[in-house]
């Protein structure tokens, strides 16, 4: 029986900092070499972290990721490495290197480049045009990079129908997107069954500014049958022993795999084959047990994805400590919950800022909330400062009445506040909308969305609190007070959130409708909801625009968000009737 030991690393690159990312897979290499792989691999642009965006046109950083490949490369005596990095010659190419015994073996070039909102590859990259197979010891593998490793009769196919690959890795730097997983393992459990190989999926981890990688790397059978499934937002490396010959049985019993070789043949399509020095492959290892790891459910996932995100903003721009404007309400809490578990209670300083407004349960539950997670908290008044306010406009407000304007103040002496501590002390702020306020801009501009970043705006109001109801099930922080009482911003007297929105739960499926789904104001009437209020949530969705420019930037866990997902004009003559 022959047998092949890989590895799949799933690494939290740093972008741009190429120096930590070598030394990650140098300490991986090592590890791997411990453990007796023969084939370690590591995500897309793993030596540059991903995206990498604008960075990409700095001829100095492509120099030096070129560089830092090198320095990888001659750390592989004994073993193979396949790891991400950006190749230039003339055109960029989102490439992948194999490193064989302490050289360059061969690139694979990324054939079928993402457009998508995240990273529009096509702004930088030139679609690859070779199609290459390695060969270690007598087993063939192929290396595909992201989408292509899926695609029907794509790189993949080409590769085992042509090149007789036996296993595909298939290296991604994949961002989390809320129940998109159980969809991408179908696909990739489609393409090893189709192609009758072993693929190994290789997503990267951790945050970087709004995307979230979540890991979840899986190896597939040659019958499509899960193998192995990595830990989610976790940097592991997983080991797994392949038994070569169950390749060759699957492709005996399949007669369409045949079939559709001979048709690929038939295309004239080339496959270069590259020959690896020998290195042995050693049989008498004590075999690995593949293990996988559990599957977190919907609200678990979520909630780490958060946690994630915001970690890794704050540590990788250098941030020690952050603060929060903690109201007693649901997201301010959500987000201090979010901060506790992504850096440590002593890391998070909280600040209550109360106004005449502010009824006694809420500056209660603000203190109670800090006392439960341990945090720092303090109590600055605004009152005398919003009255000082009040007095030196009270001139030229004369004969109006109070509205909107005060209410907008209060949110913005609040803002001040926190970013005099933010100067003062060098902390982060961190703001506290939610994806449903965010949406309908029922926000203060340069006040509640002040902030560096913003865990919980691509997060709908629902879900804040079906989340806080998970939080408290690994410790009840949150009090019962909060989560039930009805939103309100407390700006003026008995105020509540549905003066001005619709219920949460509706206002929700209208912005996962208009937003998530693009689907037209027409068409979220034509399924039965109210036409009056379906218009006015349209038309503050369109006029929000400028407000969610000027925001701080945050998590991604939907489809489609704010900022990174949709580019709407600022200014445009569009409206939906």
């Amino acid at each position: 029986m022959q047998t092949l030991r890989i590895g799949l690393y799933q690494m939290n690159a740093w972008v741009g900092d190429l120096d930590r990312n070598v030394q990650t897979i140098l300490t991986a290499l090592e590890e791997a070499r411990a453990r007796g792989v023969d084939v370690v691999a590591f995500p897309e642009l793993a030596i540059t972290g991903c995206p990498p965006d604008d960075l990409l046109l700095r001829p100095r950083f492509l120099q030096e990721n070129r560089r830092a490949l090198e320095r990888v490369a001659a750390a592989t005596t004994g073993l193979t490495a396949i790891v991400g990095f950006v190749d230039f010659q003339e055109s960029l190419f989102n490439a992948a290197a194999v490193l064989h015994n302490g050289h360059l073996a061969g690139v694979h070039h990324k054939r079928v480049l993402s457009r998508s909102g995240a990273f529009d590859e096509t702004r930088y990259f030139q679609p690859g045009e070779e199609t290459r197979v390695f060969s270690l010891g007598g087993v063939a593998f192929g290396v595909t990079i992201g989408e292509e490793g899926w695609a029907p009769d794509g790189p993949a196919s080409t590769q085992c129908l042509l090149g007789g690959a036996q296993v595909v890795f298939n290296l991604s730097a994949a961002p989390f997107v809320m129940g998109q997983r159980p969809a991408r393992e179908r696909r990739l459990a489609i393409r090893a069954a189709e192609d009758a190989c072993f693929l190994a999926y290789l997503n990267g981890t951790g945050g970087q500014d709004e995307l979230v990688f979540d890991g979840g790397s899986v190896l597939l059978g040659p019958d499509g049958e899960m193998l192995l499934r990595a830990p989610v937002f976790a940097e592991t490396l997983v080991v797994a022993d392949l038994d070569l010959s169950s390749v060759t049985r699957a492709r005996l019993r399949d007669p369409s795999w045949g079939q559709r070789r001979r048709a690929r043949q038939a295309g004239g399509e080339a496959v270069e084959r590259v020959i690896l020095e020998p290195v042995a492959l050693r049989p008498d290892r004590p075999p690995v047990a593949a293990e996988s790891a559990p599957v977190p459910d919907r609200l678990e996932e979520v909630y780490t994805a958060l946690v994630t995100g915001t970690r890794d903003y704050v540590t990788k721009n250098g941030f020690k400590d952050v603060v929060i404007g903690l109201s007693g309400g649901i997201d301010s809490a959500m987000v201090a919950c979010i901060a506790v578990d992504a850096l440590g209670k002593e890391r998070v300083v909280g600040v209550n800022m109360p106004s005449v407004y502010s009824s006694e349960e809420t500056r209660a539950d603000a203190r109670l909330i800090a006392e439960n997670l341990g945090i720092r908290f303090l109590t600055i008044p605004i009152q005398e400062t919003f009255e000082a306010y009040t007095r030196q406009l009270a001139e030229v407000f004369a004969g109006r009445k109070p509205d909107l304007t005060e209410e907008n103040l209060q949110a913005r002496i609040r803002a001040n506040l926190l970013m005099a501590l933010s100067n003062k002390f060098g902390y982060l702020v961190l703001s506290s909308g939610n994806k449903s306020e965010v949406a309908a801009g029922y926000a203060t501009l340069y006040g509640d969305t002040a902030g560096a970043f913003s865990p919980i705006k691509d997060v709908p109001k629902t879900l804040v609190w079906a989340l806080a109801e998970y939080r408290n099930t690994l410790s009840p922080v949150i009090p019962e007070t909060t989560i039930r009482r009805e939103p309100t911003a407390e700006l003026r007297p008995d105020q509540k959130d549905t003066d001005s929105l619709p219920p949460y739960d509706l206002l929700d499926r209208f912005v996962a409708l208009y937003v998530e789904e693009e689907r037209s104001a027409d068409e979220i009437i034509g399924l039965g909801y109210d036409e009056e209020l379906v218009r006015r949530v349209t038309r503050m969705i369109d006029r929000a625009e400028y407000k969610r420019r000027q925001a701080a930037p945050g998590v991604k866990i939907t489809a489609r968000a704010f900022g990174i997902d949709r580019h709407v004009p600022l200014t445009h003559g569009y409206r939906e009737l």
